[in-house]
């Protein structure tokens, strides 16, 4: 198999392997599920902590058009690294400086209210440009965003400022995992309402998006209650990563990353004795334990204390005693494991594996934090390269 390396910590087993081939399988996935529209692939926080780099050129190779990040510091992470495409910068501007440095890298930030407007316009003034801009309307989640009531206003606003180029404008679906679509389309009603009135106003923006990941495997449902959107914007769903298990099944999502070690230390325990910090876990029967070299600050959550598997010699195994920041101790019995032995925390292994989404499930956490903790002394591996 060939495989491209980061050689971080190498002195220690445990990797996260990335399956390029995967992601862009995905991609293509998205893709169909856009019926046309653009696809805005999400890549914050290290693309979901696969590595943001690798990721977003696997993924603009794949025939995404554009990429979308929450920082300015990670779009001009990827411009360092030679990539050149539209970047939609999801959390906008704070400062004068950042606004600066947005506009030198051709930056898309969102604005969010009139502070980044300003901000913006008045960095694009200085360096004798216009910036171009989205404006997020906040239709349901209150989390960021123009309010409903403001934002055809707020859309002329930015429109009637000579700096800035009114490109796109969006909303963010708060429920669109749920099995029950009236939330999103209720959201996805408001938001037409804005667009509507802007239209009326001869507000037309180019670009118009409001489904994520969730709301791309919602189907049809959602799709046809949007007419107006242009381009779509997947996140997890490229990391082969359903948001709900309800959601189409019949997807062909590929899991990108597998995060594995190797038993480290193995254990004779007598009935009565403990394991770990606080000895939380106590032997009912003679077992043996096995110590897997990652801990909480590899990836593995603290929660998965007593609760949470791994899949280790052809099997889920338990986790036994709390989480370490460096080891993990698994329960394994009289099963065939020796030093060495390959354990996989989720993904696919030598011999079978286990999900993301199950091993989530099991430590009590989300699929989403699983991914991006992986810690950063843990080397990617990048396969089908």
């Amino acid at each position: 198999m060939h495989a491209m390396t980061m050689e971080l910590h190498g002195d220690r087993p445990t990797q996260a392997w990335i399956d390029l081939a995967a992601l862009r399988a995905n991609a293509a996935e998205a893709r169909r599920l856009a019926s046309g529209r653009d696809v805005i692939a999400v890549v914050k926080a290290d693309g979901y902590g696969h590595g943001m780099v690798p990721v977003a050129s696997a993924l603009l190779e794949a025939g995404c058009a554009r990429l979308a990040v929450l920082t300015v510091a990670e779009a001009a992470e990827l411009r360092e690294a030679a990539v050149a495409a539209p970047i939609l910068v999801l959390g906008g501007v704070h400062d004068a400086r950042e606004a600066e440095r947005a506009v030198a890298l051709r930056l898309i930030p969102v604005l969010h209210g009139e502070d980044g407007l300003h901000l913006l316009a008045a960095a694009a003034r200085r360096a004798a440009t216009r910036a171009r801009v989205h404006v997020e309307v906040d239709s349901a989640m209150h989390r960021m965003g123009v309010p409903l009531e403001a934002a055809v206003r707020f859309l002329a606003q930015v429109a009637d400022e000579s700096a800035l180029e009114l490109e796109g404008v969006f909303t963010h679906l708060a429920c669109a995992d749920e099995a029950d679509p009236a939330p999103s389309l209720e959201q996805l009603r408001r938001f037409r309402a804005v667009l509507e009135e802007a239209a009326r106003a001869g507000l037309r923006p180019p670009v118009v998006h409001a489904a994520n990941s969730a709301g791309l495997l919602a189907g049809k449902t959602l799709a046809e209650a949007l007419p107006e959107a242009t381009a779509v914007r997947p996140g997890l769903m490229l990391y082969g990563v359903r948001p709900a298990r309800h959601q189409d099944e019949e997807s062909r999502l590929r899991p990108v990353m597998t995060l594995r070690t190797e038993v480290v230390q193995l254990h004779e325990l007598a009935a009565g004795e403990r394991v770990g910090y606080g000895g939380t876990f106590r032997a009912e029967r003679p077992t043996r334990v096995a110590t897997l070299a990652l801990g909480y600050a590899d990836g593995v959550p603290w929660t998965a204390a007593n609760r949470g598997e791994v899949w280790l010699a052809g099997a889920r195994r338990p986790v036994v005693g709390r989480v370490s920041m460096d080891y993990t101790g698994v329960e394994v019995g009289d099963a065939p494991v020796g030093i060495g032995a390959e354990a996989i925390v989720f993904g696919r292994g030598s011999d079978g594996g286990i999900s993301v989404e199950d091993a989530a499930e099991r430590a009590g956490t989300l699929h989403y934090e699983l991914l991006v903790r992986v810690g950063g002394r843990v080397p990617r591996r990048y396969i089908g390269v």
